[in-house]
C-alpha cells in the first residue's frame, strides 16, 4: 500500500489538487513537501498535530519534510477561520513565538536530520513595496481572490487589505520553496485550500504549466457528537508541558469516546493497520477494558512528550485509581492538581476543623465537623474522622502541598507558603 492509500485508509485526506499526478510523482522519486504554521502563540495545540503527523508519515516513507514557521506571515495574520481581524503582534512577540514553536516541533521530529526548518521572514522581509506590487500583485486577480472561501467568508463583516494579501504571501512561500528547495507538495488544514491553490497557480504562472506542484488538505476533525475536536472545558490541549501537563495530556486521550477512538488511532498514531483493526474489535467486544483508549494515550503522549513522560503519566493514573495519593511526588501533585481550586496556607499546625474553615474549604465549623465526622474529608489521601485532629501542612509532598478531598470528587490544593 502506497502512502496515499494509507492516508486514505486513515481518513486523513480531504482534498487533493491532482491525485493521480501526485501518485505518479511519489512513485518516481522521493519528494520534498512542506506544512506551515504561524507563530500566533508560543505553543502548538493538538489540532496542529494533524498536519505534522502527516509530515512525519511522509518522512518515515523516505520523503523530506520542510516545516515553515511564519515569522513573516505571522506578523500579518491569516484570516482563515476567523470572523474578525487578528490583533497584530509586536516584532518581539513574533520572534519569541517563532523560537518556541521551532523548539517544540523539533522535539516532535526527534531532531531528525531529514527535516528542514525555514522561516518565511527570511525572504518576505526582503521585498520593497514596489517590487511586491510589480512582481507579484500583477499575478493575482482580485475577483478570483474574493471568491476564495477564506476571503468570501469575511466580506460581510469586512477584511483589511493587510489580511486580504495573506494568500499572496503564502503563495510566495510555496514559490520560494519550490525554486530554492524543490518542494513540490504543500499540505495543510481544510481551511488552507484557497491559499494552497493560489500558491500552485502562482508557480504555474512564474515557472510554467509543466511545473509539478501539488496540494493536499486534511479534514476538519469533529467528534462523534458534532463538536470541534481538541477543546475541553479547560480550553485548548497544548503541546507545551507547562500549559498542559503530560498527565493531563495523557488523560485527554484516555477519556475519548468509544465512537471516536478508532478514528483517532488512525489519525494520531503510527500503529499498523492490523494493530488498529485488533483494537477496533476490542472496542466492539470489550469496551469496558478501554484498551484502544489506553493505546491511543500511550502512543500520542510518547510522540509529543517522550516515553519517560508517558510512563510517568501512567504511574500517576494508577496511583490515583488506587486512591493512595501519598505515593505521589510533589512534582506529580503539581501535574495532577495544579489547575484545581487552590489556596495558600501557612506552615503552622492547626485543628483540622478550624483549618478547613479558615482556608475557605468548608463554609462553617458546623459543616466542617459534620463532614469530618461522616468521613467525607481526606487529607493527602487519608480519611480523617477525628474532630481533634491537628493538621501539619508540611507533613507530606516535601512540605509544599496539602491535597484535600471533600466527598467523592471535589479536590482542593493547598499550597504551603
Amino acid at each position: 500500500m502506497d502512502i496515499l492509500e494509507d492516508l486514505k485508509w486513515r481518513g486523513a485526506i480531504n482534498q487533493e489538487t491532482d491525485e493521480e499526478g501526485l501518485r505518479e510523482l511519489l512513485n518516481e522519486k522521493k519528494i520534498s513537501l512542506y506544512c506551515g504554521t504561524d507563530p500566533t502563540g508560543d505553543s502548538l495545540h493538538i489540532g496542529h498535530l494533524i498536519p505534522f503527523i502527516m509530515l512525519k508519515r511522509f518522512e518515515m516513507a523516505g520523503h523530506h519534510p520542510y516545516i515553515l514557521v511564519g515569522g513573516g506571515t505571522g506578523s500579518i495574520g491569516d484570516p482563515s477561520g476567523r470572523k474578525t481581524e487578528r490583533q497584530l503582534q509586536t516584532k518581539e512577540q513574533v520572534e519569541h513565538n517563532v523560537q518556541a514553536l521551532t523548539e517544540q516541533v523539533t522535539r516532535l521530529f526527534g531532531g531528525s536530520g531529514h527535516v528542514t526548518f525555514v522561516n518565511n521572514f527570511d525572504w518576505l522581509s526582503q521585498f520593497n513595496l514596489l517590487d511586491f506590487l510589480r512582481d507579484y500583485g500583477k499575478e493575482f486577480n482580485v475577483n478570483t481572490m474574493i471568491r476564495k472561501d477564506v476571503v468570501a467568508s469575511r466580506l460581510e463583516n469586512g477584511i483589511s487589505f493587510t489580511e486580504f494579501t495573506y494568500q499572496i504571501l503564502q503563495s510566495i512561500d510555496f514559490l520560494t520553496l519550490y525554486r530554492d528547495h524543490d518542494v513540490q507538495l504543500q499540505i495543510g488544514g481544510s481551511d488552507q485550500w484557497g491559499n494552497i491553490t493560489a500558491g500552485i497557480d502562482l508557480i504555474h504562472k512564474k515557472e510554467g504549466q509543466d511545473a509539478k506542484v501539488f496540494g493536499l488538505t486534511i479534514p476538519l476533525m469533529l467528534k462523534a457528537d458534532g463538536t470541534k475536536f481538541g477543546k475541553t472545558a479547560g480550553g485548548a490541549v497544548w503541546l507545551d508541558p507547562k500549559k498542559t501537563s503530560p498527565y493531563e495530556f495523557y488523560q485527554f486521550w484516555l477519556n475519548q469516546d468509544d465512537r471516536d477512538v478508532v478514528k483517532y488511532l488512525k489519525y494520531f498514531t503510527f500503529l499498523s493497520h492490523d494493530e488498529i483493526d485488533v483494537l477496533a474489535e476490542k472496542v466492539k467486544t470489550q469496551p469496558e477494558k478501554r484498551e484502544a483508549q489506553r493505546a491511543l494515550a500511550r502512543e500520542v503522549t510518547t510522540f509529543v512528550h517522550g516515553e519517560d513522560a508517558m510512563h510517568e503519566a501512567e504511574k500517576i493514573s494508577e496511583i490515583l485509581f488506587s486512591g493512595d495519593i501519598k505515593e505521589l511526588t510533589a512534582e506529580q501533585v503539581e501535574q495532577v492538581f495544579g489547575k484545581m481550586p487552590s489556596v495558600e496556607v501557612s506552615r503552622e499546625k492547626q485543628n483540622l476543623v478550624i483549618w478547613l474553615v479558615d482556608n475557605g474549604i468548608e463554609p462553617s465549623r458546623r459543616q466542617a465537623r459534620e463532614d469530618v465526622k461522616n468521613g467525607a474529608i481526606r487529607i493527602n489521601g487519608e480519611r480523617i474522622q477525628d474532630l481533634e485532629y491537628e493538621l501539619d501542612p508540611t507533613a507530606a509532598f516535601d512540605g509544599k502541598y496539602v491535597v484535600i478531598r471533600r466527598g467523592k470528587k471535589k479536590y482542593f490544593l493547598a499550597k504551603v507558603k
